[in-house]
């Protein structure tokens, strides 16, 4: 088994001068968001990263074995497939998934909200005749900012080799009732814990006949005008050994799409001539998200790749990045396409179908921790900055300005940390915290030769996605 990780995320020749540039003040200023001779604010952000490990290590990989097995065990989970037994099809598959989401509520004192969300789909081509399609939908929410979201989901329905095949077996085991399974069990743990912002923990179907349920979900969010800050997609998070040999459990990958499908015609203008093509939310998402993995979760490195999805293919983050939401998928590295929807059969000594033996339930676990703690940290953080502006054209030095948030909504916030890198690095490779302010100049830092962005850090060192300026970056209000 391959264990190895290679790292590297930045050019220490580069970093070297530019720090030699008189960069090095700026990096060291509270790398944290406290200040070092404060006792009290340096205690409090140890407890709180102290809460992030330990949210990572309390994930299971027995629990989610049980669950992924629970999942498999009945038989098929089929868009089209039985509703009405409760042992085997689509419709018992959910049900026992809202059961245990209404498990989980009642060990935390009823802090989940927990419904079935549903629509009839008809004349689709792979729906031709009406179905209703039912995703269960849990939310926890947040203690003072409720209407601002971080979503988690997985796929409940599962696929042998003819989409439209609803009757033979389909165990679905790596895809996705790890993805579900992650998801329970990111509730188990998170919700024993108190969050400034919602978590919303969602089991979505119709995945194989089209991405409904996770067009469903985002469409009626819209409608209720939820702030979705991040949705977190896990599609196929058990396997470790890929159909090209390698066998490898310690890295993820993270497809985030560039620039919005909703950009108007006047910001793509205006991105032509300032940037963000590379800094979009979904991929200042997915570098957050890979910040996580590098100090919260051990032996985990995490791949962006700088894609909506895999070739031609498809997942349930696509239809709240069409509606201009910020979501990454998140997902293991090395595919095994003799495992995704295949007939159970072998063929030239090779077995063909998604089952149990094909899952990795501590490399299941580690993928859900990194999910529980990415949650927990943007939902314990400041909402991200709004309106972040820019300016220092034919200047010596760069300001940014933005609003300041709400304080009833952040009473977390101690403040802001401005962040820029080489416009041809990965990372982010310079910061700044410069105090509760709404603007900050970075002195002799030329405008052009930098991406700059802004996150906003609570009291604890908590730190939200980081927001390029202008329209191409923004998170929203």
């Amino acid at each position: 088994m391959i264990t190895t990780q290679y790292t590297n995320k930045s050019r220490t020749p580069r970093l070297i001068s530019a720090l030699c540039a008189a960069v090095l003040p700026a990096l060291s200023a509270a790398a944290f968001a406290h200040d070092s001779d404060n006792s009290a604010t340096n205690d409090a952000s140890l407890i709180q990263r102290d809460a992030l490990y330990h949210i990572a290590e309390n994930v299971s990989a027995q629990r989610i074995e049980d669950d992924i097995t629970r999942l498999v065990n009945f038989g098929t989970r089929h868009t089209l497939s039985e509703t009405d037994s409760d042992t085997r099809g689509i419709g018992a598959a959910r049900r026992w998934i809202k059961a245990e989401f209404d498990k989980i509520s009642a060990d935390c004192g009823g802090c989940l909200e927990v419904y079935f969300q549903s629509e009839i789909i008809s004349g689709e081509k792979r729906i031709p005749d009406p179905v209703e399609v039912v995703s269960v939908i849990a939310i926890q929410r947040g203690t003072t900012d409720p209407d601002r979201y971080v979503i988690m989901s997985g796929d409940i329905d599962s696929r042998v080799s003819d989409v439209m095949d609803y009757t033979s077996d389909s165990p679905g085991a790596n895809d996705n009732a790890s993805g579900v399974a992650g998801t329970l069990e990111a509730a188990r743990v998170l919700t024993k814990y108190k969050f400034n912002g919602s978590i919303v923990y969602a089991a979505l179907s119709g995945e194989e006949q089209g991405l409904f349920g996770g067009r469903i979900m985002a469409n009626q969010a819209k409608k209720d005008g939820w702030r979705i800050k991040a949705v977190l997609n896990n599609d196929m998070i058990g396997n470790i050994e890929g159909v090209n040999g390698v066998i490898n459990n310690t890295t993820a990958r993270l497809f985030a799409e560039g620039t919005r499908v909703t950009e108007t015609d006047e910001e793509a203008r205006r991105r032509r001539f300032t940037g963000g093509e590379v800094d979009s939310p979904s991929r200042n998402l997915a570098r957050y998200i890979d910040n996580i993995a590098d100090q919260y979760i051990e032996n985990l490195d995490t791949m962006v790749i700088y894609r909506l999805d895999r070739f031609g293919r498809g997942g349930h983050h696509r239809p709240f990045n069409d509606l201009g939401y910020p979501g990454i998928r998140i997902m293991e590295t090395n595919e095994n396409y003799t495992r995704q929807h295949q007939d159970l059969r072998t063929e030239n000594g090779i077995a063909y179908g998604d089952t149990l033996d094909g899952v990795n339930f501590e490399y299941a676990a580690k993928l859900t921790g990194l999910n529980a703690v990415s949650l927990a940290a943007m939902a314990w953080a400041p909402n991200p900055p709004v309106n972040v502006t820019i300016e220092g054209a034919v200047q010596p030095s760069t300001t940014l300005k933005w609003n300041a948030l709400d304080s009833k909504q952040n009473p977390q916030l101690k403040g802001y940390k401005v962040y820029w890198r080489h416009t041809d690095a990965p990372q982010r490779e310079f910061s700044k915290f410069v105090g509760n302010v709404t603007e900050a100049t970075l002195e002799n830092i030329v405008i052009d030769n930098y991406f700059f962005g802004v996150a906003s850090v609570n009291k604890d060192g908590i730190e939200s996605v980081v927001v390029y300026p202008g329209p191409a970056g923004s998170f929203g209000e």
